[in-house]
């Protein structure tokens, strides 16, 4: 049964509709882990340290996929549920030759920059050097890798959220099969694990790219578009909550990476990235939901059906409070597996990464709500609001807490410093929520 952005959602369709996002960002987020366990089994400990100490950076310059995706898939989407299916395309083709220009300009400036980067957050000696050659590599391959992110969400906009799912699968399958020939075949060490992860960027961007300029049967498609000061404008002040997540979330990592290597040195740095890993992963399903939902949510938006706005804000705050709990409990039982994936060499690292991780997991209770709180304002083109509980929970409360807490509680106090800071942000997400009830009438 085909489902459109104009239907009525029931628990059922809502949950159909959205699992090919759910399942394309937890495929996402499993591929992207895939570099790690090479490394961290096959190539050693130093370099896997320097695959986490320069990710984050590297992440933060992607972060204006996620706004053109995020904030143009809100605009586009919008202009849909008004009816303005013309005007939609030619902004959906603008934003995807924007991205592509301002992919080159970012990858030009991370090459040139990484090196100096990467020292003065502290690597020197061969973390340095580690760094540099793997961050080297991905940024090359960044345009291809922001217009991934981007149609993530476009397929979505466009009612074919199952092919974005194959697409994302297609280059997840060629990452691991890269890797495992690149790394555990082939001895190329570190740079092979590069190479695999920045090509299978390249076809998670390029394919989609062929898909929407060739005839086919979605709604959207790539044609002739000239510059567009409004939309850009628009995309940027909606997906600006994407923006600052994406750069917050990477700069809190590199504090994260220094506070970890003041207090315990390249084993706490190795221990973040283990624990990182499996964050993304669990983190990956409330961003998958919040990606799939946030076209629906734009659309009715537009076609200003408050009905169908309070119909679907209600049953997502169930479907999280489910999972999220569901998730705890999952994390808890699963800590010790989890990290033996990849720390199994190192019984030191695999008791700092366990009781870590046991801490760190007791925020999944609370980060579903927020991670959608700031899609749902962006869907609604606020991005004022979205921005702010994104900046909150991580540029405030996450800084002040991660400086703050190690003085008390040592490196206990880093895993508790998220724990506490995405607790707080759940009020604060609420509060807007209730606050703007009246405003939008959901």
């Amino acid at each position: 049964m085909h489902i459109q952005l104009s239907d009525h959602f029931t628990y059922q369709k809502l949950l159909r509709f959205t699992f090919p996002s759910i399942m394309m960002m937890i495929f996402t987020s499993i591929y992207g882990v895939v570099d790690g366990f090479f490394v961290s089994n096959f190539v050693g400990k130093t370099p896997f340290a320097a695959l986490n100490f320069i990710f984050p950076f590297i992440m933060l310059l992607s972060a204006v996929g996620f706004m053109f995706g995020a904030g143009g898939s809100a605009l586009v989407a919008k202009n849909m549920g008004e009816g303005k299916m013309e005007l939609a395309n030619r902004r959906f083709s603008f934003l995807v030759y924007f991205t592509i220009a301002s992919g080159i300009v970012i990858a030009v400036l991370g090459i040139l920059f990484v090196r100096p980067v990467a020292a003065w957050l502290g690597a020197e000696g061969e973390l340095l050097e580690y760094c540099v050659l793997y961050g080297r590599i991905l940024l090359a391959a960044m345009p291809a890798f922001m217009l991934q992110t981007e149609f993530q969400t476009f397929f979505v906009t466009a009612e074919k959220p199952e092919l974005g799912f194959k697409i994302t699968v297609a280059a997840g399958i060629a990452n691991m099969v890269l890797d495992w020939l690149l790394v555990a075949v082939f001895p190329f060490g570190l740079a092979g694990a590069a190479w695999a992860t920045a090509l299978s960027q390249v076809v998670g961007g390029i394919l989609p790219l062929i898909y929407f300029a060739r005839p086919n049967d979605s709604l959207l498609h790539l044609g002739p578009a000239s510059f567009d000061g409004f939309a850009l404008w628009r995309t940027c002040t909606n997906g600006v909550s994407e923006l600052v997540s994406n750069i917050s979330m990477s700069l809190v990592g590199l504090l994260f990476n220094v506070q970890l290597m003041a207090y315990a040195g390249e084993n706490g740095v190795a221990a973040y990235g283990v624990i990182m890993y499996i964050d993304f992963i669990f983190l990956a399903a409330f961003i998958g939901y919040a990606m799939g939902t946030a076209p629906v949510i734009s659309y009715h938006f537009g076609a200003e059906n408050h009905t169908e706005l309070k119909s679907l804000l209600r049953k997502s705050l169930i479907i999280l409070l489910i999972s999220s709990v569901g998730m705890f409990v999952f994390a808890e039982a699963a800590a010790r597996p989890l990290a033996l994936i990849f720390a199994s060499y190192d019984p030191t690292l695999l008791d700092i990464t366990v009781h870590g991780f046991r801490i760190y997991s007791i925020s999944f209770l609370f980060v579903g709500f927020t991670i959608f709180g700031s899609s749902f304002f962006t869907a609604l083109n606020n991005g004022l609001v979205s921005a702010i509980i994104s900046f909150v929970r991580t540029m405030i409360f996450e800084v002040v807490l991660v400086l703050a807490l190690p003085v008390l509680w040592d490196i206990d106090g880093i895993w508790w410093a998220v724990v506490i800071a995405r607790g707080l942000s759940i009020l604060l997400t609420f509060g807007f929520i209730l606050g703007n009830r009246k405003k939008y009438q959901y």
